[in-house]
């Protein structure tokens, strides 16, 4: 199957990165190098691209879409948390802008191998980086009730964490629990018929819940936001596409904290902290992809953008 991946929320965020045709971009989730390409389109000779991803279908891909930008583009498989060391490889340490656009790609959700999907009957993987050992099914048949019931609860906000934890468990202990539907039919079982059919799939949550988990996709966020934005050169942007709540708060919270970061009492007259703010918030609200783009794209409608733009003082 080709890797196709639509890009949300495109020429919003192009706009929002106020590209130099000088300037040097990171694309630190590359996917199928819709951004990428965007932004390619608009550097000039000296300008550069380098673009991120864990997922080797997602490497090939973007490979041969950008392949006519030459010398202009290069294309590193890791995770973005690596971003600073990968760069400084390269002799590169500082950036002009920088994209995320986070979640799964369409192509993940719609390749039922991938066993990112419960619309599908396949093993249970969720992995973005396949070189990683940790699979979903890892998680669901070794992981203790509680540590389920937390993330279904805390990743997936799911209203039935303990009950589809439980029933989780009750499963496994009769035989393994190996594929994707087998999953899917254990949560829907273990939901109240009357809920089933309220707000989407049943095992929507639960299964956003354990790919967060399997891949480690919170904590490379809040560990790498702040490193990516004293990246930046002055007057640079980094732009964060989220598609639910979890990743937006984390999102909104460290670029409120990297504008004001004083933690002196609001009493102190004056600032003894020595915090220095490292830039402003361009986006008060998130921007929100508009009523054309949720019909040509439904994936797109839970998608929030947010921008941070670096001042160095």
């Amino acid at each position: 199957m080709e890797f196709r991946h639509q890009s949300v929320l495109l020429e919003e965020t192009i706009d929002n990165l106020k590209i130099r045709p000088d300037g040097t971009y990171a694309d630190g989730t590359l996917g199928g190098g819709g951004h990428s390409e965007a932004i390619l389109k608009r550097l000039g000779e000296t300008g550069m691209l380098i673009g991120f991803d864990q997922d080797a279908d997602a490497i090939e891909a973007a490979s041969e879409r950008l392949s006519p930008f030459g010398d202009k583009v290069r294309i590193i498989r890791s995770n973005y948390r690596n971003m600073r060391e990968e760069l400084a490889k390269l002799g590169i340490s500082s950036l002009d802008g920088i994209v995320l656009d986070l979640g799964v790609s369409s192509y993940q959700l719609d390749h039922f191998e991938r066993g990112f999907s419960y619309r599908g009957d396949a093993p249970l993987d969720m992995r973005m980086d396949q070189r990683q050992e940790k699979t979903a099914a890892d998680i669901v048949n070794e992981y203790d009730e509680m540590s389920l019931q937390r993330i279904l609860r805390d990743y997936g906000e799911e209203r039935f964490a303990g009950r589809i934890a439980r029933s989780i468990v009750q499963a496994r202990a009769q035989s393994p629990i190996e594929t994707t539907g087998q999953l899917t039919e254990i949560i829907r079982k273990a939901i109240p018929a009357k809920n089933r059919e309220v707000g989407g799939h049943p095992a929507k949550r639960s299964f956003q819940a354990i790919r967060i988990e399997v891949n480690g996709e919170l904590d490379v966020l809040q560990d790498s936001l702040d490193e990516m934005i004293d990246l930046l050169n002055d007057g640079g942007r980094i732009c964060v596409i989220t598609f639910h709540s979890l990743e937006d708060r984390i999102v909104k919270n460290i670029f409120q904290k990297n504008e004001n970061p004083c933690t002196c009492p609001p009493s102190f007259p004056v600032c003894v902290c020595g915090k220095k703010s490292k830039g402003r918030v361009v986006t008060r609200k998130p921007i929100l992809p508009g009523e054309e783009e949720i019909s040509e794209n439904s994936r797109s409608k839970s998608a929030k953008l947010r921008v941070f733009e670096r001042i160095r003082q």
